[in-house]
């Protein structure tokens, strides 16, 4: 171990820490060398999800200290920044994690102390709602304490800025350093009580009228107001406000799954509360099949994303991955945009570079601007507010099971999205479909287009450096054909470039610089590479397409698009 490690560590046996944690660190220096190292040998930076980690002492950890350093640090940021303004304001929120509520008051009392104005939720809430909140009330920034659907060890802080939107370049950089000039001594724990107002049910109460106001269709839903559904937090914040949405919309044959409908950190019922994964969902389908339910939707702890399963003919459930829901979210907003007559030539949908070209044709189709972002819905937001005034955001997302509609809020919003995949599946009932049905007939109109998602996981500091040789590998030798396929181009969004192999072109890419890479084989077949922004992971994106010419070729074009699939992958060894 380093020594520099251990100097760090030692840091935090001075008085300036509560006694707890000095025992802890102490415990660590005595007992623990390997947690010592990966508790120290770096600071928490933001990502794309902003600051994320497991909990515990240490400058690589969740606590209070991080937690102070970072609000500090964004307390004095905003000054600097808002100088003119005497009434800074900040909104806070935070999810169903164990210790996410002290991390909410901590940070509340940090800004009050320091002169600014918060906005505390009287209990957990979903993050859209935070964003709803920093808008409603003219705040500068806006905090929530959660990390999302990563595993029940885990907490995160995420800062927002006045649009509602997540800090993104130079503010999310400019946080951290001001965040790093912050000693322990500096933060100010101790806030003034009058600068802190809580906000509870009547706020809920106008961010649901406002999901409300986004219904295209609810004569579809007064029609169909009884079509089963099944609704499952999984622990987390969306227990009360989806089902309240989607009753507000109309629907009234809503179940829930009791056992998950208890917030709890621990997450007792999953292995990881994540809607991605089958096994969050199973539950939730067991419930399904005993009521003859149609639909069943999981969101995930702070309720920004939503995974769905559909009941098929045969009475069995389908799970939809992330971009097939994109699609039939997106196609369903164009479809009755075009038909009630909102269309007006200045409309556009966004998109991450990772999601679905299904999306851009769809978007195209219909004479629609389509925008590509980077990963992070922080970009999706970033795009809205440079159109706002000028041109509408119709809908948009990204593979990662994040849905928006609308403008007034600026994150992926599951509470949003319950509603308006209910409604879709409303929509498409009224028409004698369910949302398989429609799915295919979109493949059919556009071509089949199948996505798949490899995750390799790689822990600590070990773990990043070998997900850092893998990404160089890619970058200094790239392959020249995969599964015996030619790559005909190569984007490096590092490098800013787009590199056409035949011509030995290459353009630049007009995005901001992020470590990502993409493959373009010759048969069509899309690859993207990128390390996650907050997991120890290296992610592998795959999209393949093909014409469906029927729907009763379905299952056969599907089984055809999964095997090119298997095919690349284990080509690149990922099996």
């Amino acid at each position: 171990m380093s020594e520099e490690i251990r100097k760090k560590a030692q840091l935090w046996l001075s008085d300036k820490f509560d006694a707890t944690t000095r025992q802890e660190v102490q415990n660590l220096l005595d007992n623990d060398e390997s947690e010592l190292i990966e508790s120290f040998y770096k600071d928490l930076e933001f990502g794309t999800g902003g600051l994320r980690g497991i909990m515990g002492v240490g400058t690589n950890r969740l606590n209070i200290y991080t937690i102070g350093m970072a609000t500090q640090g964004l307390c004095n940021y905003l000054k600097v920044n808002f100088q003119e303004k005497n009434d800074l304001k900040v909104a806070i929120a935070h999810d169903s994690r164990n210790n996410s509520r002290l991390f909410a008051e901590t940070t509340a009392q940090i800004f009050a102390a320091n002169g600014i104005h918060a906005y505390l939720f009287d209990a957990l809430r979903p993050t859209p709602e935070l964003s709803f909140a920093i808008r409603h009330f003219g705040c500068q920034s806006g905090v929530v304490i959660t990390a999302s659907h990563n595993p029940k060890e885990y907490n995160g802080y995420k800062a927002y800025w006045e649009d509602g939107g997540q800090l993104i370049e130079p503010h999310d950089v400019n946080v951290i350093a001001e965040a790093r000039k912050v000693a322990i001594e500096d933060i100010k724990f101790k806030g003034n009580p009058d600068l802190i107002t809580i906000i509870g049910k009547e706020f809920d109460d106008l961010y649901v009228k406002k999901i409300k106001s986004l219904s295209l269709a609810p004569e579809a839903i007064a029609r169909n107001a009884n079509i089963g559904i099944v609704y499952t937090p999984i622990h987390g914040t969306g227990v009360k406000l989806v089902p309240d949405t989607l009753r507000t919309f109309g629907f009234k044959n809503i179940h829930a799954v009791a056992e998950q409908d208890v917030s709890d950190g621990n997450f007792p019922t999953v292995i990881s509360p994540n809607p991605e994964n089958a096994e969050a969902l199973k539950m939730a389908i067991d419930k399904a099949k005993k009521v003859d339910a149609e639909l069943v939707m999981a969101t995930d702890p702070d309720a920004d994303r939503v995974g769905i399963a559909v009941r098929n003919p045969k009475g069995n459930f389908v799970l939809l991955n992330g971009n097939q829901t994109a699609t039939l979210l997106v196609y369903y907003l164009v479809k009755k945009w075009q038909d009630n007559g909102k269309l007006s030539g200045k409309e556009y949908i966004v998109k991450t570079i990772v999601t679905t070209e299904l999306l851009r044709d769809i978007a195209q189709k219909a004479n629609i601007k389509v925008y590509d972002v980077l990963t992070g819905f922080k970009y999706i937001a970033e795009i809205i507010k440079n159109n706002e005034g000028k041109t509408t955001f119709i809908g948009g997302g990204e593979e990662s099971y994040g849905y928006l509609a609308g403008e007034f809020v600026r994150d992926k919003d599951a509470v949003m999205a319950c509603a308006l995949i209910a409604e879709t599946a409303a929509w498409a009932k009224d028409n004698g479909k369910n949302l398989l049905d429609l799915l295919a007939e979109i493949y059919c109109e556009f071509g089949f287009y199948k996505e798949a998602l490899v995750n390799i996981v790689r822990k600590g500091k070990d773990g990043a450096e070998a997900i850092s040789k893998m990404m160089n590998d890619y970058r200094s030798t790239p392959p020249q054909k995969i599964n015996n396929v030619e790559v005909v181009r190569i984007k490096d969004f590092q490098k800013s470039t787009d590199l056409d192999i035949a011509t030995a072109k290459s353009t630049t890419i007009d995005l901001p610089k992020s470590n990502v890479l993409q493959f373009f084989l010759a048969d069509g077949t899309k690859i993207s590479i990128r390390p996650s922004g907050t997991e120890p992971k290296i992610k592998f994106y795959f999209g393949v397409r093909a014409n469906l010419n029927n729907t009763a070729d379905y299952a056969k074009t599907e089984a055809m698009l999964d095997k090119r699939i298997a095919a690349v992958v284990k080509a690149l060894n990922l099996n």
